[in-house]
């Protein structure tokens, strides 16, 4: 049986575990790099892809410029080149890259010269390499070629050593996508004599090419920056393979130097030793900064001391970090620096230990130096006289710090001694250095180290004066009372230490777990913030309740003028200073204002609220104390800016979303509105004109019939252009709350004969059955607007049931209201459109024979029938699904709600 797995067993790491799983199903990219054209990059990757292809594996060239080389020309012979494809532009046809004839060939192998090329502008993507991307996530592989003057990153480099611009750049991420990099190198005598035989450039351009960019200087140092990349991407494919692996290393392939910053006063000399190491071992360096819950009880002197090593390592060029850790440091550091493959740490030298040196622990130098045996560890000692100054400074601190708490021990060693007097009057014992030695533990574990052994030594001497012979006196005449005392005092000052480590411990876990609340509250409240105002007022509270700070948060206002949003305490605006470094930040995307290498005047330090759609205010803290913030500041701030500017993100995205549901539905009813205007107004307008015209041009040969006839046609084109206006009308004063009922007894029967009468014409070719009874109770309603819902329901229910068949109007009593239903034989309403018939222009889809109509009709309908205080709705008039039942209830005129 395999061995459990331990807690401190190596693991891979997720994030680079999650690196490779992004790689599977994609094709493998290999970089032929070289540092100039016609180092032979074009040929040696012909080369490698033949022997590929000699393997069986099917290889196409996708493009492959030769630029008239023989010998490149020679190795594509036998392999498979597709077709380019055309482009006119510019008044000439150019041959690019077919990406989709690569994709749909799906080859194992595709050959993609001059990665950095740019694509005519109507190809599909800008760029060359933007097209191996496609390729590569059809799973094809992939070997293309590179001069490493393209790199985005080395543009100014190249033009400072060539005095040449490159103006085809691709981003240095395209680099890292390569699964393998091939360095091409030739001395810059060969490239040079290959230029001479006219194996790069025309024979007119080998001279002016000498003379500038293929100098041997230039080509010098060209080489060295390739040689460099492919180190560097190497170095990254090590560190990756050694985190999926769990590889602790470090593997000493690449110098890589860490610095301990701390509050010592060798942090800065530290900083400068590392860079002059770093020069001399032209190798990255790594700043790196501890950070703890006991951190937070450092004097301010001390923060602002590791801050500007800090500030100092980063403009001097290296990478920061903090590595959080509260018991055992050096492990930590050194976890860390085999994460980095670091190979050497410099730590300042640690303080000389002589009293009591073997009862104090060791230092976090010693441990590492113990510890860390794979590592070259170099100590760098401070000015002595600076770290004496600094020794004294940070002791007289440590006394004056708390005053009270050397008070509260003299009082605990008093009762201590009493406590004494009265169990060596009652009860004698010969142990009542116990009793003082709780006294020391109760100080350790309330006031710390400190007091604790100043409580030690009132103990040694209180004990010494009080309980040994001679009494009342500092002399021992007895041997054992001498050896009592001293390891009374050994004791007492390891269960102080043991006691002060508890309780710092504790307080550190106190700490991160009072912080931790607060930062769990603070997304609560953040994630539940609806508006604006309410993200930005949560945002600077639990900001300054957190940093114990005063927070404020500026944002953009339509005028792009950066103002106050929030802030706590209240604050109306910044000082010049301030709003300086605010904007900056904004402008920028980085941090600004003080502890920051921008602006480091101003009394505020803002980090922006940034998210991947840009930049959308600033958050800014400054301590009432003057102070810098610390590195641990910084990154809380920074961890809370991120989740501000997701909620401030989130409530524009909401605002946008509601503006943009508010053009729509404006958008979608002012189309149905012009629709609905553009047929419904302009088809009883122009059959009123026709039969108007028709009867003036031709009244003689129409006749009494013909002009009868026209003239119907023309009042029931009135009547339909009458109710569309009035439908138009009453849905505006629905709209605005305007429409006022006249209420009267009404009947029923009465009501719908009306209705019926007024859609004479409308409903002459269908049979129209009332089944209303004169004996039904009387409604109370406003008999006009009644009449107008019934005509519009008999109308909409003439459009939809054919022609001959019956309408049927039935009328009963249920419960305490007066039901009403129109059915049809119509096709009927799916199931889940019968809600909605009854929203502005809505309209149920039909084949081309349905009747034109607004879709107002039934809306109307809903409205005035809810003012009355009824309800209407829509069902089958049949058990199989036909027809169209329109029911309506309306209270009768005893129990009538009068709104």
């Amino acid at each position: 049986m395999a061995p459990a797995q331990t807690s401190g067993e190596a693991r891979p790491e997720p994030e680079a575990l999650l690196v490779e799983a992004t790689k599977e199903g994609r094709g493998r990219l290999k970089i032929f790099l070289g540092a100039a054209p016609g180092v032979g990059k074009t040929f040696a990757m012909l080369q490698a892809a033949r022997k590929r292809a000699a393997e069986g594996i099917d290889v196409v060239v996708a493009v492959v410029e030769t630029h008239g080389r023989q010998d490149t020309e020679r190795l594509l012979r036998n392999l498979t080149v597709l077709p380019r494809e055309p482009h006119f532009y510019r008044g000439r046809i150019l041959q690019e890259m077919d990406l989709s004839a690569v994709i749909a060939r799906r080859p194992q192998l595709a050959l993609i010269d001059e990665l950095a090329h740019s694509n005519v502008p109507d190809s599909r993507h800008d760029k060359r390499w933007q097209d191996v991307e496609e390729v590569l996530s059809a799973g094809i592989d992939v070997y293309a070629t590179l001069n490493v003057q393209h790199l985005e990153s080395l543009n100014d480099i190249v033009a400072r050593v060539s005095g040449v611009r490159v103006r085809e750049t691709l981003p240095d991420r395209v680099l890292e996508l390569a699964d393998e990099i091939e360095l091409i190198d030739l001395p810059p005598e060969d490239l040079i004599e290959r230029l001479r035989q006219g194996k790069v450039y025309l024979n007119d351009q080998v001279a002016r090419a000498i003379e500038n960019f293929f100098s041997k200087g230039n080509l010098t140092a060209l080489r060295e920056l390739a040689m460099r990349v492919a180190a560097d991407r190497v170095d990254a494919q090590m560190i990756a393979h050694m985190k999926t692996h769990a590889i602790s290393g470090p593997w000493p392939t690449q110098d890589r130097i860490l610095v301990c910053v701390n509050e010592s006063p060798a942090a800065k000399p530290l900083v400068r030793a590392a860079k002059r190491m770093a020069e001399r071992a032209r190798a990255p360096w790594l700043a790196v900064n501890i950070v703890s819950g006991s951190g937070e009880s450092l004097p301010d002197e001390e923060k602002d001391r590791i801050t500007g090593a800090l500030r100092l390592a980063e403009t001097l060029g290296a990478e920061i970090a903090s590595v959080n850790a509260e018991t055992d440091i050096a492990s930590e550091i050194l976890t860390y620096a085999r994460s980095r493959n670091v190979t050497r740490i410099l730590v300042g030298h640690p303080r000389p230990r002589r009293l009591f040196a073997f009862l104090t622990r060791e230092t976090v130098t010693e441990a590492m130096i113990r510890k860390g045996h794979d590592f070259e560890i170099t100590l760098i000692a401070p000015d002595q006289e600076e770290a004496r100054r600094a020794a004294i400074r940070a002791g007289r601190m440590r006394i004056e710090r708390d005053p009270g708490a050397y008070l509260a021990a003299t009082g605990i060693v008093a009762i201590a001694t009493l406590t004494a007097f009265g169990i060596d009057r009652l009860l004698p014992v010969a142990s009542l250095s116990l009793v003082f030695l709780t006294g020391v533990l109760v100080t350790a574990t309330r006031f710390g180290l400190w007091p604790s052994l100043y409580a030690a030594t009132a103990s040694f001497f209180a004990y010494n004066f009080f309980f040994t012979v001679p009494y009342f006196t500092f002399e021992m005449h007895r041997r054992d009372d001498f050896l009592t005392l001293v390891l009374f005092y050994a004791a007492s000052v390891l269960a102080g230490n043991l006691a002060a480590r508890l309780r710092s411990q504790a307080d550190a876990q106190r700490a991160i777990a009072r912080r931790t609340a607060s930062l769990y509250e603070f997304s609560r409240r953040l994630a539940s913030a609806a508006s604006f105002d309410d993200v930005v007022w949560t945002a600077v509270s639990n900001v300054g309740a957190i940093l114990r700070c005063q927070a404020v948060a500026l944002t953009p206002t339509e005028g792009g003028r950066l103002d106050v949003s929030g802030a706590f305490p209240p604050l109306d605006e910044l000082d010049a200073r301030g709003h300086g470094a605010a904007l900056w930040a904004f402008e920028h995307g980085e941090p600004a204002g003080r502890a920051t290498a921008t602006l480091p005047s101003s009394d505020w330090v803002f980090v922006p609220l940034r998210t991947a759609h840009g930049t959308h205010g600033v958050l800014g803290i400054t301590f009432e104390d003057w102070r810098s913030a610390t590195p641990d500041d910084l990154r809380i701030l920074s961890a809370l800016s991120d989740q501000v500017a997701i909620a401030v993100e989130r409530t524009q995205l909401v605002s946008d979303l509601q503006d943009s549901r508010l053009v729509s539905e404006t958008e979608r009813l002012r189309s149905a509105l012009l629709s609905s205007v553009s047929h419904d107004l302009r088809t009883p307008l122009v059959s009123i004109i026709g039969s108007a015209s028709s009867m003036i041009e031709a009244d003689e040969a129409l006749g009494s019939d013909g002009r009868r006839q026209l003239a119907e046609t023309i009042r029931e084109e009135g009547d339909r252009l009458n109710r569309y206006v009035q439908n138009l009308l009453d849905m505006t004063r629905l709209g605005y709350g305007a429409l006022k009922l006249d209420r009267q007894p009404g009947e029923a029967r009465e009501i719908v004969g009306a209705a019926a009468n007024q859609l004479g014409s409308v409903l002459r070719d269908h049979t129209l059955v009332l089944e209303v009874g004169d004996d039904l109770p009387a409604m109370c309603v406003d008999p006009v607007l009644m009449q107008q819902v019934f005509a519009n329901v008999l109308d909409n229910a003439a459009k939809y049931a054919p022609d001959g068949s019956a309408i049927t109007v039935a009328g009963r009593i249920e419960g305490d209201g007066l039901m009403i239903t129109v059915s049809d034989e119509g096709p009927g309403i799916p199931q889940e459109d019968r809600e909605r018939i009854f929203d502005m222009f809505y309209r149920v889809r039909a084949g081309d024979g349905q009747r034109a109509g607004t879709g107002l009709g039934l809306a109307i309908c809903k409205g005035i029938v809810d003012v009355h205080g009824g309800s209407i709705r829509a069902t089958a008039a049949r058990p199989d699904g036909s027809g169209t039942r329109i029911e309506i209830r309306l209270p009768l005129m005893a129990d009538a709600k009068v709104p």
